[in-house]
């Protein structure tokens, strides 16, 4: 098909650390295949680390157990972050971070118009870590991570599944 483009969704191979238990309690499917998600499974929390090569991805996280940890973390091993959606099948969160400030804004179901604030329950802090796991706001980091703890409202109703999209500033 001339100027059509197909990517197929890629299912990984999830490296997940658990205690002692060997369910996988989620299956994540990537739209590239060289997107590597390690899976950190502690009482009551779960972290996804994701790494991207390109900067430029997305990947779907479906829970195969009746309901999602109380806490849900995401770290994108990215060098910035012009654009991360997270979204399940009734909300949808996107957020940047400054290349030159460090600072965040977060809008709700497009409107980026209309900017969240800390105190909204859909707040979602994204946390820019360097290398030797201290707090920054440089950018571009080198080896450092950004974190997002997902607020509780966008987990609300249990819902089968997050995708998480993003766009690093800085793409290979």
């Amino acid at each position: 098909m001339k100027g059509y483009f197909i990517a197929a969704m890629l299912v990984l191979t999830v490296s997940v650390m658990t205690c002692g238990d060997d369910t996988q309690p989620f299956k994540i499917t990537s739209k590239r295949s060289d997107d590597r998600v390690e899976v950190k499974l502690e009482k009551g929390k779960v972290v996804f680390d994701v790494r991207s090569p390109i900067g430029i991805s997305s990947v779907t996280i479906e829970r195969t157990t009746e309901q999602w940890p109380e806490k849900v973390a995401i770290q994108l091993r990215l060098k910035g972050l012009e654009n991360v959606r997270v979204s399940t099948d009734k909300i949808k969160l996107e957020a940047s971070v400054s290349s030159q400030s460090g600072d965040t804004r977060l809008w709700k179901d497009g409107r980026e118009d209309s900017p969240l604030n800390s105190k909204s329950p859909y707040w979602m802090e994204i946390r820019i870590i360097d290398s030797d796991g201290k707090p920054t706001k440089v950018i571009p980091l080198k080896d450092g991570i950004l974190e997002m703890q997902l607020p509780k409202m966008l987990l609300e109703g249990n819902p089968k599944f997050v995708q998480l999209e993003w766009i690093d500033f800085y793409r290979n």
